[in-house]
């Protein structure tokens, strides 16, 4: 049951006219003879909540003198085995297992040690340590303290104690000092204070904590979760991202954990299970919303695609519906979103790049450094890689004007004639001025047989008005033609009407306006209308590719008050090919431009082999943007370091700039490039070039 005076938001409700010894007898007679009922058994044990299912256990030993979990262990097996038999254990009791099988043997499950302790409350880590003292006979603090080291192990026993201040009167005062506590801490600090951490984020009450990290982003910019990935590192990182995610929604850090458990390959069925099983009397109605909202299809569905048997209808029950189906209407996913959207709002995230104008800079000085390193046998690739990674493209410019004044050539000339293959293209992009670069990407697009559609949607979609007019002027001095011109010649129909539209750099830029949003919403979201002339594609290009962002963010928000769906679910559910995936990438763009090349960015990478020129388009495009914020995005959405990724799965040069320039330095331990491959894989001498490099960015 809720909490008096709170809603009640599990899934699993009391069974009415309950009897524990009809449902004992119904589980003896599914488990009796040969084989066993188990659609009876997964019926009845999902429909019971945790409190009746323990009074079963109870019935079924006084009527048969038997253990009804050990019977259930026999007689089922897998993964639904595991699941029926969680359900059985009370809370407590399943969480004191699920830490048990965590710590127990070779190795450690730190991300079931993060996610049990991260989201508990205090009375539950409370019931949790009595439950395996009483099931296990020893301590959990210790067996924890045994098992883990550093400021984890610290972390941890903090939040063992069951400690955290629950008083919801807040000093205004204690939120700003714990706000500048913690960006003197780390930010502002030579190294990292972690006690700090550990203190504020292990005892604060959670409403005392929403209120820092509000405080926190006002005072640095940036919000708490950043400022943790660039100060702490290993299983410390992932423990206080987790805690900070509880702080601020419990729900959805477990919608976020149920969605990781799921997708890509194979599923994370231990996951999959615990969180199912541990929130159906808690909040899965809250998780379900969240989970619909931020992804954009219903958590049933999921579960659904990716289980099968009775497994699967076993989740599909505690799950307990599917808000993607007619009738399911759940007025609080929108209530979500729109949180979610003033959040968004609020936060004024500075768009930061991470290549910068270097200081005491000497054009002539550059080009005389290059010169060297092009003239006579053999080219010193690596004075070419360090002098011109190390410049703003303002700096290359003028390092351009120099090298011909001083000697009269055309240094995009020699570049061409000593550098090959990849490391020319990327040089060579970084030589040209933005527009310059992004109108070569749009020609080459669209010259010769068949046309690159995405390269047309990824620079058309995301440019601003200033941008797209730089490009127009800088596409007919380079080909002596127009872009509209090339762009209506080589597509059609729709699409050619979305890129046209953009092509103009018209897009209005001023404010929101409310009464006008919710009309624009309303179009999108009319699906009835007969008018041949006002198409679906022609509403959304008069909307989509002409209002201004902060004016689209609050349509998309309407449209979910309106239709309880995100916009990119009606997109890609109405519309196909080139005209959906333009659509799609102006909506990603509007709502968070770095999280579009993020995604961009994994994709070029992920599966076999890696889209090279992709990857160079981006890192050169945005490196002087958001460079550094897509690299946060990234961090967000796939739980992976963008600069670890590319020395992965990128080779030689290409790579080796990413780091250097655009990425700096990457996680601990980076540094120690000996080991990684790469000694071997660029020779001993390239390699000590490039590790000054490394030496010079650390």
């Amino acid at each position: 049951m809720a909490p008096k005076g709170k809603v009640y938001r599990g899934s699993v409700k009391e069974f009415p006219g309950f009897d524990a010894s009809q449902d004992a007898e119904a589980l003896y007679n599914a488990m009796k003879g040969f084989g066993s009922d188990k659609e009876a058994i997964l019926d009845l044990i999902t429909s019971r909540n945790n409190k009746q299912r323990v009074e079963i256990c109870q019935a079924y030993k006084s009527q048969y003198g038997k253990d009804l979990i050990a019977d259930l262990k026999y007689e089922l097996t897998g993964k639904f085995e595991r699941l029926i038999v969680s359900l059985m254990r009370p809370p407590p009791y399943s969480d004191a297992k699920e830490i048990k099988d965590a710590i127990a043997g070779v190795g450690t499950d730190e991300k079931c040690l993060i996610e049990i302790l991260a989201s508990r409350t205090n009375q539950e880590i409370h019931d949790l340590v009595a439950a395996y003292k009483d099931a296990y006979e020893r301590d959990l603090e210790a067996d924890i303290v045994g098992d883990t080291s550093g400021h984890f192990k610290k972390m941890l026993v903090v939040l063992l104690q069951g400690a955290r201040e629950e008083d919801d009167v807040v000093s205004e005062d204690l939120v700003e000092q714990d706000a500048k506590d913690l960006l003197e801490a780390g930010e502002l600090k030579w190294g990292t204070d972690e006690a700090q951490f550990i203190y504020i984020l292990g005892r604060r009450s959670k409403q005392h904590l929403r209120l820092v990290f509000d405080e926190y982003l006002k005072i640095s910019g940036k919000p708490i979760e950043r400022s943790i990935r660039g100060e702490l590192s290993g299983d410390f990182e992932k423990l206080m991202l987790a805690v900070v995610k509880c702080i601020r929604s419990t729900a959805e850090y477990f919608a976020e954990r149920l969605y990781k458990a799921m997708k890509g390959m194979g599923t994370r069925d231990n996951t999959l299970i615990r969180i199912m099983v541990s929130r159906s009397e808690i909040d899965m109605l809250d998780i379900r919303e969240v989970f619909r909202t931020k992804y954009e299809k219903s958590l049933y569905n999921m579960i659904k695609e990716d289980t099968s048997g009775e497994y699967k209808k076993a989740l599909l029950k505690l799950c307990g519906g599917d808000d993607d189906a007619a009738g399911e209407f759940f007025p609080e996913a929108a209530q979500v979103a729109y949180r979610m959207w003033e959040l968004s709002a609020v936060a004024k995230v500075e768009l930061r790049g991470t290549v910068q104008p270097t200081g005491s800079f000497n054009d002539d000085g550059d080009a005389q450094v290059l010169r060297k390193a092009m003239k006579g046998l053999g080219t010193d690739e690596g004075a070419i890689i360090e002098v011109l990674t190390q410049r703003s493209n303002a700096q290359r410019q003028q390092i351009l004007k120099a090298y011909k004044a001083h000697y009269g050539r055309d240094l995009m000339a020699d570049l061409k004639s000593e550098l090959s293959g990849s490391l020319a293209k990327l040089i060579l992009g970084l030589m040209l001025t933005p527009a310059q670069y992004d109108a070569k990407q749009l020609r080459k697009a669209v010259e010769g047989a068949g046309t690159d559609e995405s390269v047309l949607i990824e620079i058309m979609a995301t440019r601003n008005n200033q941008e797209i007019k730089a490009i127009n002027e800088a596409y007919q001095e380079a080909y002596s033609k127009q872009l509209e011109d090339d762009l209506s010649s080589d597509t059609s129909g729709h699409f050619k009407r979305i890129l046209v539209s953009l092509a103009l750099g018209n897009r209005d830029e001023g404010p929101e306006n409310l009464t006008q949003a919710h009309e624009d919403a309303k179009k999108l979201a009319d699906v009835s209308s007969n008018d041949s002339s006002d198409s679906l594609e022609t509403r959304f290009l008069s909307i989509l590719c002409t209002r201004s962002y902060p004016h689209l963010r609050r349509v998309f928000q309407e449209f979910i008050k309106l239709t309880n769906h995100d916009v990119e679910h009606a997109i890609r559910k109405r519309m196909s090919g080139d005209v959906r995936d333009a659509f799609l990438a102006i909506v990603r763009s509007v709502k968070n431009k770095p999280a579009f090349f993020a995604d961009k960015l994994y994709k070029s990478m992920k599966g076999a082999g890696t889209d090279e020129r992709t990857l160079t388009r981006i890192m050169i495009s945005r490196s002087e943007i958001d460079l550094f914020n897509i690299r946060g995005e990234f961090m967000d959405l796939f739980d992976k370091s963008l600069h670890r990724m590319i020395e992965v799965r990128a080779h030689g040069h290409p790579s080796l700039v990413c780091h250097l320039v655009w990425l700096g330095p990457g996680p601990i331990g980076s540094i120690a490039m000996s080991g990684t491959g790469a000694e071997h894989h660029l020779g001993r001498e390239e390699y000590s070039s490039q590790l000054q490099c490394w030496h010079f960015w650390l």
